[in-house]
């Protein structure tokens, strides 16, 4: 099958189990309140596609259904996928390998020996060129299958320890903070459970938060933002970047053939996330050129809004730093996203469209095409398609920006997509699939690079 249609089916398959769960799990807010189904679902593939869109106000849902969230967001995330799709070509490579041994074992027999002067004398085999190729090109195919199994392990080494850290950091930073522990226990919410909500969720780039105003309610503890900052970072933007920093330390420290094999051959690798040291740099450069691009703007256009109200300095520097370093792509807000400038809304709406891997690139990469004895060199093409993302800003919804008062109406802690119909939030449900297999449609995953 096409990776395409398997991960579109994985996908919707998590999606279903995962809406049965919240559906069977009651809520917090229990008695009258009865959630419809296919908001369920929607709250479902949101947290499964790390999209963030909620048609419901998050304090609604129980610690049981906040965990059932986080499972999702655990098991829906790009990097534990990719360490699946490792796995998954580490079995295909396997059985190719064991193929091809069985062919050339039936194709080349041993040699008989020669008789001469009533002595047995080994007769060279015409082809021992061509077999001490073949051995050579089996051994460098064993250690491709290993050198994958290693990036496997430090794939899925690398997720674990940031979970695991940062769990335990935000734990930690609540229970000796007492304003942050007091907004946790004026909520109602079990310092567990919104700990490792909100490192999957930020890790995963899925921009939950088990609070109705997002980070909002947390925008004076800049202790705990610089805590969830890194993560951001490490799960997207600069995973490529991080990951090969990691691959280097380990092959420093163990010396082991592997690791050397994995950072002298990306491409064969097959791993996407996985770049060459100048591509790794380049990115890393371009993730915080954008970033201190972003910070200044957001800095001289909202320093005095009203969004950074009853904010010192210091508070104001972490949550501008915060809030640009979430518009790529994580979509967690620590300002009301409704009352800041459309130009700032603008410069987030670009930010949004860029795809995590965009990188600048000084000099056009040209690609050698062979064809025959001769070389021709061309340049390498890029067909620019429509990228959507799966952030999760939202300005919300209010009463107050109606452009015909309704009395009727009620401000809710939502998106905006709360107060669409059945059929918009069916379209944006199917959105949110694709737009989380946007790899597909974007030269087959590969990144922008800007000339």
């Amino acid at each position: 099958m096409h990776p395409f249609c398997v991960q579109l089916a994985y996908f919707v398959i998590l999606s279903l189990v995962g809406h049965l769960a919240l559906k069977i799990s009651k809520p917090r807010t229990a008695g009258s309140f009865r959630p419809a189904s296919l908001d369920i679902f929607f709250t479902s593939v949101s947290s499964v596609t790390v999209s963030s869109m909620s048609t419901m106000e998050m304090e609604v849902f129980s610690n049981t259904q906040l965990l059932i969230m986080t499972s999702l967001m655990f098991l829906g995330g790009e990097v534990l996928i990719s360490v699946l799709g490792l796995y998954l070509s580490r079995s295909y490579f396997s059985k190719q390998q064991t193929k091809e041994s069985r062919v050339t074992s039936n194709y080349h027999s041993p040699p008989k020996p020669t008789t001469f002067s009533g002595l047995e004398i080994d007769q060279k085999p015409p082809n021992v060129d061509l077999e001490c190729n073949i051995n050579s090109s089996d051994n460098d195919q064993s250690l491709k299958l290993n050198s994958i199994k290693c990036l496997a392990y430090v794939v899925f080494g690398y997720f674990l320890v940031v979970h695991i850290t940062g769990s335990i950091l935000v734990a930690m930073y609540i229970s000796l903070v007492p304003s942050a522990r007091e907004v946790l226990s004026s909520k109602g919410l079990k310092i567990q459970t919104f700990s490792l909500f909100t490192t999957a969720s930020t890790f995963s780039n899925g921009g939950f938060v088990p609070t109705n105003e997002s980070m909002v309610a947390f925008k004076k503890n800049s202790g705990l933002l610089l805590i969830l900052i890194p993560q951001t970072l490490l799960g997207n933007t600069l995973f490529p970047s991080c990951l090969r920093l990691s691959i280097w330390v380990l092959e420093k420290i163990t010396r082991k053939v592997e690791f050397r094999y994995i950072l002298m051959n990306t491409r064969e690798m097959g791993y996407g996330h996985l770049l060459s040291f100048a591509q790794s740099c380049l990115l890393a450069i371009t993730v915080l050129g954008f970033i201190m691009v972003q910070f200044i703007l957001f800095c001289s256009m909202e320093w005095n809004s009203g969004a950074m109200d009853d904010m010192n300095s210091y508070q104001k520097v972490m949550g501008a730093l915060f809030q640009v370093v979430n518009s790529r792509h994580s979509g967690e807000s620590v300002v009301d996203l409704s009352i800041i400038s459309p130009a700032t809304l603008v410069l987030f709406v670009v930010m949004m469209y860029l795809p995590p891997h965009t990188s600048f690139w000084p000099i056009k990469q040209q690609e050698e095409v062979v064809s025959g004895t001769d070389q021709k060199c061309k340049k390498q093409r890029k067909s620019l398609v429509h990228a959507y993302g799966n952030v999760g800003f939202s300005t919300g919804y209010s009463c107050k920006r109606q452009l015909e008062p309704d009395s009727l109406c009620k401000d809710a802690c939502t998106g905006f997509v709360g107060r669409w119909s059945n059929k918009g939030k069916f379209i944006l449900i199917l959105v949110m699939f694709f737009g989380r297999l946007k790899k597909f449609s974007i030269n087959g995953g590969k990144a922008w690079k800007l000339y």
